[in-house]
């Protein structure tokens, strides 16, 4: 499945605020929400703005690696759930073949806010994992919580 990234946003959790990246499912109404951490959040939001801040943050750095080394991003795949944590892999195409690393999918979203790069859901994940849109419609986006 095509997805992409609708938003990120900041849920309060009985653990305290939790960001959530929403991706959204080509032909879906329902999103798939997968909690992350406030810095890979940023890094999201910023990719998605595409802000310069002067300096490469780490997703800026490792997007320059891949780029220097005459590679680029194919797409990410957010493939399984396991033990209610997402995996994902990034393609990665290089000089001598493709790639594909086992990653995060918070960094991966934070790679491919930076390039357009596309990004797949496997359909299992999205039908375990989806939900309505509208359960998230109240929470903050994460560029009002904090300062980017």
């Amino acid at each position: 499945m095509n997805a992409s990234i609708e938003a990120v946003r900041v849920a309060n959790t009985p653990d305290g605020p939790v960001p959530v990246v929403l991706l959204a499912v080509e032909d879906e109404t329902d999103i798939l929400p997968i909690f992350i951490g406030f810095e890979e959040a940023a890094s999201i939001a910023r990719g998605m703005d595409a802000i310069d801040i002067g300096r490469p943050l780490t997703h800026d750095l490792m997007l320059d690696l891949v780029q220097e080394l005459g590679g680029h991003i194919d797409h990410v795949e957010i493939s399984t759930l396991e033990d209610e944590t997402y995996i994902a892999d990034l393609y990665l195409n290089t000089p001598r073949d493709t790639a594909v690393i086992d990653a995060r999918p918070s960094d991966t979203l934070a790679l491919v806010s930076r390039t357009n790069a596309p990004i797949h859901i496997s359909d299992a994940v999205f039908e375990d994992g989806r939900r309505p849109l509208a359960d998230f419609d109240e929470l903050r986006d994460i560029r009002e919580v904090g300062q980017l």
